[in-house]
């Protein structure tokens, strides 16, 4: 059992990882290449709707390669529409405009969707499923800071230009307090020790009987196009709605997904 250090201990990622975040980013998706037939055994869907969010800063266009994936395993598997991700300046003050998306999908769809979210879209999704839990089916984060240190990444102090949002603002600390906590749908955390963009320690979901934490590796801006992390995704998803499991790390699996478990200390 790993223990996570208490959040004002936790720090940024070094220099030299934020700095190699895209030669490793390309090396993630050149491995897609050799790892094809491997993924071509991935669950097939049942076809319910997948909301995909992307990171800060990124569009739909980032998802592309993740949101194609699901698509070919019968999944309905859509972007969120609300362009650049600028955080309160993309979704609204208060998420109004992805509550709006998640909720006109849900009624196209006739049922609850599954929430995909990539770094700052994986907050954003656990934020969601909050705020509309009866139309949420899970939760899955790559690489999303929700707990610990907000201070603790590479890209903080963009984040508040960009988004005008203060990480010191009353608010947006009482949205802190809550992130930690586990949202009230089944929710994944997938994260990787070498991210260079924001401290994996954050990336964490505290243990419970409907939450898991699944540990790749990798980069933080190559986790859409991991091999890894798109198999770990399909296995979660094709998780019946009525009987949600951990990942099941046995057999070949522990070559790949470490057995190694995370206690948030908060």
């Amino acid at each position: 059992m790993t223990t996570v250090a208490s959040a004002s201990s936790i720090e940024a990622p070094s220099t030299l990882l934020a700095l190699t975040e895209l030669p490793r980013a390309l090396a993630d998706f050149s491995a897609l290449a050799w790892t094809a037939p491997i993924l071509a055994t991935s669950p097939r869907g049942d076809g319910h709707a997948i909301l995909v969010i992307p990171g800060f800063t990124a569009g739909d266009g980032s998802t592309t390669l993740l949101r194609h994936f699901l698509g070919q395993l019968g999944y309905d598997a859509r972007g969120w529409k609300l362009g650049q991700n600028l955080g309160p300046r993309a979704t609204g003050r208060a998420g109004e405009k992805l509550l709006s998306r998640l909720k006109a999908i849900a009624a196209e769809a006739k049922g609850p969707v599954s929430l995909v979210g990539w770094s700052l879209g994986g907050v954003m999704a656990r934020q969601l499923a909050r705020q509309a839990p009866e139309i949420v089916r899970q939760v899955i984060t790559l690489g999303s800071p929700f707990t610990g240190n907000p201070r603790a990444s590479s890209v903080w102090r963009l984040y508040q230009a960009l988004s005008g949002q203060r990480l010191s603002d009353r608010a947006t600390a009482r949205q802190l307090r809550e992130s930690r906590l586990a949202p009230p749908v089944p929710s994944t955390a997938i994260y990787t020790r070498d991210d260079g963009v924001v401290a994996w320690q954050n990336c964490v979901e505290p243990v419970g009987a409907a939450t898991d934490n699944i540990e790749v590796r990798g980069s933080h801006c190559g986790l859409g196009a991991n091999p890894a992390v798109l198999y770990a995704v399909a296995d979660r998803l094709a998780q019946p709605a009525d009987d949600w499991k951990p990942f099941e790390r046995g057999g070949l699996r522990s070559w790949v997904y470490p057995s190694t478990a995370c206690d948030v200390v908060h």
